[in-house]
């Protein structure tokens, strides 16, 4: 072996992990630097990073923050029985978006500003390759009508409508998502949200513009609490008509009662043991 020593440049860095803000944990020392790779060959690592340059995200294209889990099922009430009571993941949903949004998004917003005679939407967003349209409630009957009716829109098919609860968006616990297809228009699909506060949860019904979402609002109403007005019959359509409460809401108590089996009782979800 030679004794001379190999001019080696300038020494990689000590570790995987590129330096600056958000950036959590330790390297890994040894490791070939990874500071070349591009695309989807990079470590997670970089993604934490803003590039150089770039200047802070407006407020509204931010990410909307709606709660923070705990745990492995973001169980609130009784003890936790998971065992990772200490897991904590903040709920972030994507911001607006930024025109040019992409593809057809762009003629969809304009054509339908176009058809309500005005700009009705809260905020456009594109992620993942698909397109949501918040609109507010008050506006729900005239936009999905618009988005039925108009030639070059011809959403034709309410696919369904989907409830969510979150009770830390205050003013907006309510979230009530529409899920629509155009056949027309060679299967193009959108998303319509609308929110409502749990103190007034009333939003318009579309059953007379898409009687599809007939049953849809039925068992957002069941499970959620949602009160869709002019409904034709908003009645339960999971539980019993005497039932009290909407089980998906993320107030609803685990509930439950004794399991007995082989002379041992299982007790109900919110009275087990915690193993925190």
């Amino acid at each position: 072996m030679s004794d001379e020593k190999k001019d080696v440049g300038t020494p990689a860095p000590d570790g995987v992990h590129p330096t600056g803000p958000g950036l959590g944990g330790t390297a890994n020392k040894g490791f070939p630097d990874t500071s070349g790779l591009v695309g989807g060959n990079r470590p997670v690592e970089y993604t934490n990073v803003r590039p150089e340059g770039e200047g802070e995200v407006p407020p509204e294209r931010a990410p909307v923050v709606r709660d923070e889990r705990r745990g492995m099922f973001g169980a609130r009430e009784g003890q936790d029985t998971s065992g990772y009571g200490g897991l904590k993941r903040t709920i972030a949903f994507p911001g607006a978006a930024q025109r040019p949004y992409g593809g057809w998004y762009d003629e969809v917003v304009d054509r339908l500003a176009d058809a309500t005679g005005g700009d009705l939407l809260e905020r456009v967003v594109v992620h993942a390759d698909e397109l949501t349209l918040h609109v507010h409630r008050d506006d729900l009957p005239v936009v999905m009508r618009a988005l039925r009716d108009r030639p070059d829109l011809r959403f034709e098919m309410c696919m369904s409508v989907s409830g969510v609860h979150f009770p830390h968006d205050v003013g907006a616990e309510l979230h009530v998502a529409y899920h629509l297809l155009s056949i027309t228009h060679g299967g193009r699909r959108l998303r319509v949200e609308v929110t409502a506060p749990d103190a007034d949860p009333h939003v318009p019904s579309v059953v007379a513009t898409y009687p599809a979402a007939d049953w849809h609002e039925r068992e957002t109403w069941d499970m959620f609490g949602v009160v869709f007005d002019g409904h034709p019959a908003l009645t339960r359509i999971l539980m019993p008509d005497d039932w009290a409460g909407h089980p998906q809401r993320k107030d609803y108590p685990l509930g439950g009662i004794p399991v007995e089996y082989k002379g041992g009782t299982v007790p109900p979800p919110d009275e087990r043991r915690s193993y925190s």
